[in-house]
């Protein structure tokens, strides 16, 4: 018996070589010249290829409890088994990431190309499937050049995300025509467009900072790490991180703020003490130079502009309530969120296909028998940390074992 798998990443390749172990035929369809292209450019070519702390708690989703049988069933131990058995070891970080001892991301799609086909899978490259239809107990897979009845069907095409590498909505077409539910799509893991012009001004700016994120007035979360001012508003860590919070919102239409501490260290009161006794141990000096002393020149600069405070006022004559301005813009910068840097800067992206209607401990479809999901085409999101990708390899497994079992 023979069954189909649409998509060659992470989690299509991790179905097909779960499923092809079980002794069943397995014909893989990507669209792309090779397969694993995201796996190529993810962790920017070192492939940050799992994480050893894994929980629902860093998913997001409609409901991302549906993760946890996956992760428990093909936890990190197992699936650091997993890449040893295929002759790819592993190089744990402190923080809990992980990454290919190699440090290179072509090791990671080597290793599973090269036991895929060994196996037996029948790798399809550059084969886009146009459509797929239910027909009695079958489905028919049609590309440009063939057309093929499986008994059972993997859809793995991921997202929108990243179009630039083959990044689609295809999967969420064919599961909506068989039946299924998409959650609207919402760019994940990406840069923010701020509304005013402030921050071109600061652009290439990259600092520490803690950022808050305030969804119709109301503070929805903080988030630490490195920030980069941009010529469309900001990216870095922190933002990427803040952005599973903010796009969802952005799409549903909530205002959406957020506030810039670019002095974590110090609280208003503290830093407001701090500007207070410099002022009077140095009143020589300029406003912009004092601030010159905890921030870039750049920010420094920009920060007095917005407030309309002209930096080569003596901080003796900045006056107390000044001060207080200045210090409460330092630790709570302002700045309206407009939208997303898009899909294609994004690295993954929410939505897709309702968990709800997929079996969590099997990836099959509850509508259709013999249906299967896997990866980013779900709706589930990881944080950035490699826990996208594990989830991909945990589904896939699931997936794959299931078609198996099941044969």
């Amino acid at each position: 018996m023979r069954v189909a798998i649409i998509g060659g990443g992470a989690a299509g390749l991790m179905a097909a070589i779960t499923a092809a172990k079980t002794g069943i035929q397995v014909d893989l369809y990507e669209q792309n010249r090779e397969v694993g292209k995201k796996i190529l450019a993810s962790g920017n070519g070192r492939c940050n290829i799992s994480n050893q702390s894994l929980s629902s708690h860093d998913y997001f989703g409609r409901h991302p409890s549906f993760v946890n049988f996956a992760l428990k069933a093909f936890d990190f131990k197992r699936f650091e088994r997993f890449c040893a058995s295929i002759g790819l070891l592993l190089d744990r970080k402190v923080d809990g990431r992980c990454y290919p001892l190699s440090n290179e991301a072509r090791s990671v799609q080597h290793a599973l190309k090269r036991y895929a086909e060994h196996i037996g899978v029948q790798i399809r490259t550059q084969s886009s499937v146009i459509s797929v239809k239910r027909v009695a107990d079958t489905f028919i897979v049609k590309t440009s050049e063939r057309e093929e009845a499986y008994r059972k069907l993997l859809i793995a095409t991921g997202s929108p995300a990243a179009p630039q590498l083959g990044g689609n909505d295809s999967g969420w077409k064919i599961a909506k025509s068989l039946g299924h539910t998409i959650i609207p799509a919402y760019p994940s893991l990406v840069g923010l467009h701020l509304a005013d012009s402030w921050h071109t001004r600061m652009s290439g700016v990259k600092c520490d900072a803690e950022v808050t994120l305030y969804l119709n007035g109301k503070k929805e979360v903080t988030i630490g790490g490195d920030i980069l001012f941009t010529r469309y508003g900001v990216s870095g860590f922190a933002i990427l991180d803040l952005s599973s919070f903010a796009s969802p919102a952005l799409l549903r239409g909530d205002r959406v703020t957020i506030g810039v501490n670019l002095l974590p260290a110090f609280d208003r009161q503290g830093l407001v003490a701090h500007l207070q006794q410099t002022a009077k141990s140095a009143p020589f000096l300029t406003i912009e130079a004092l601030l010159e002393g905890v921030l870039p020149h750049k920010t420094a600069s920009v920060l007095l502009a917005s407030l309309e405070i002209a930096g080569d006022m003596a901080v003796g004559d900045v006056g107390a309530k000044r001060l207080r301005r200045i210090a409460t813009q330092i630790v709570d910068w302002r700045f309206e969120v407009v939208d997303t840097h898009g899909y294609k800067h994004a690295e993954v992206a929410g939505g897709g296909v309702d968990t709800a209607e997929v079996d969590p401990k099997t990836m099959e479809s509850k509508k259709v028998a013999g249906l299967y999901f896997a990866g980013e085409v779900l709706d589930i999101v990881g944080k950035r940390g490699g826990y996208n990708l594990h989830f991909a390899w945990a589904s896939g497994y699931l997936a794959g074992q299931s078609m198996g079992i099941k044969s």
